[in-house]
């Protein structure tokens, strides 16, 4: 995949726009989510919004090209961070918020306490 089909300068740009920088961006968004205890789609729709501003920035600072398929990567890239982001934070605040009722069963996941608490 060269650079001209992501629509990037070049491959630092893209691992430091989209990857790192953008990457973070969306981390940090869908724990905010998560905390928010909003829908799990939300994350959907801040996602594209952040792929549009990441190939904004691309275009407009480092003379790159809009074309769909660098959108459509930022994207992916960014709904599949963000949806992982979540679902850890949302299964960490289900685990703290609720330690009677809850425990973590995986880093994405819990499960309802088993025991003698009843």
């Amino acid at each position: 995949m060269s650079s001209e089909s992501l629509g990037s300068v070049s491959w630092p740009v893209f691992l430091g726009l989209t990857l790192i920088m953008f990457g973070w961006v969306g981390y940090m968004t869908a724990n905010a989510l998560a905390k928010m205890w909003r829908p799990w789609w939300h994350n959907v729709v801040y996602a594209l919004m952040l792929a549009f501003a990441n190939r904004f920035l691309e275009v407009a600072l480092f003379q790159g090209s809009w074309s769909w398929l660098g959108y459509i990567v930022s994207a992916v890239y960014l709904t599949a961070i963000m949806l992982l982001a979540y679902r850890v934070a949302l299964s960490r605040g289900m685990v703290t918020q609720y330690p009677w009722l809850y425990e973590r069963a995986s880093p994405i996941g819990w499960q309802e306490k088993t025991g003698g608490n009843q």
